[in-house]
């Protein structure tokens, strides 16, 4: 069962909690950010040469392909 506190208090113990989170640098958000556009567009990459791959052989199999 959850305890009841103050709105005010834990306003209070947000703030005190969100004092101790070290947070990155911005250097450090900008590279974090550009690896996630690297890695989707990688994955992006894959999913469509895999896509375009089953697509062909299916087609090859099927005697639809050209």
């Amino acid at each position: 069962m959850a305890s009841k506190t103050n709105p005010i208090a834990f306003l209070q113990q947000v703030r005190s909690e969100t004092a101790k989170v070290t947070w990155p640098s911005r250097r450090e958000t900008m590279i974090s950010t550009v690896m996630v556009f690297v890695m989707v567009f990688l994955t992006a990459l894959f999913f469509f040469a895999a896509d375009h791959l089953m697509g062909f052989l299916v087609g090859l199999v099927l005697g639809v392909g050209a």
